[in-house]
């Protein structure tokens, strides 16, 4: 291998690595709440989570992400790419809106939780092609209108 082409892999690995500790890269791989309010349009959202009746009970990766490792990283690692081309070409929407693989995700972890109070609903046909957050959206993250930004259907 020529001496330029190893200088280039280790300035990149240098470049790399320094991206990585000046953004704090290890906090998004934990469970803190703060973290996942890092970028303004997170805000309301995080606001409603923190005045919620879940606030005490579980964190955004316990409603947001699979609990078996590897899901949950490849989940964490594909939300954090549209997050960070999001944030770096400025097209976010005011509204957060979740993707179908998001919200098949909430389900299962609604459903995983609160296991002992929905087994019967189960038994309902009708019932069990609705998600939980269609009855219970406010449950979560408080009430609509708690922040400035309001809720938007659309």
């Amino acid at each position: 291998m020529k001496f330029e082409n190893i200088i280039g892999i280790i300035a990149l690995i240098i470049v790399g690595a320094v991206g990585l500790i000046v953004t704090d890269f290890t906090a998004y791989l934990g469970n803190i709440t703060a973290t996942c309010n890092n970028c303004h349009v997170m805000d309301a959202v995080y606001e409603g989570w923190f005045h919620g009746t879940h606030q005490s009970s579980a964190t955004c990766n316990d409603c947001h992400t699979p609990h078996a490792p590897i899901p949950k990283y490849i989940t964490k690692g594909v939300s954090g790419y549209h997050h960070v081309t999001a944030f770096a070409f400025r097209n976010y929407p005011d509204s957060i809106r979740a993707k179908v693989e998001s919200i098949e995700i909430v389900q299962e972890n609604c459903v995983r939780c609160h296991i002992d109070s929905v087994e019967s609903t189960f038994e309902v046909s009708h019932l069990s092609d609705r998600y939980c957050f269609d009855c219970h959206r406010h449950v979560s993250h408080g009430e609509r209108g708690i922040s400035l930004l309001p809720y938007q259907d659309q």
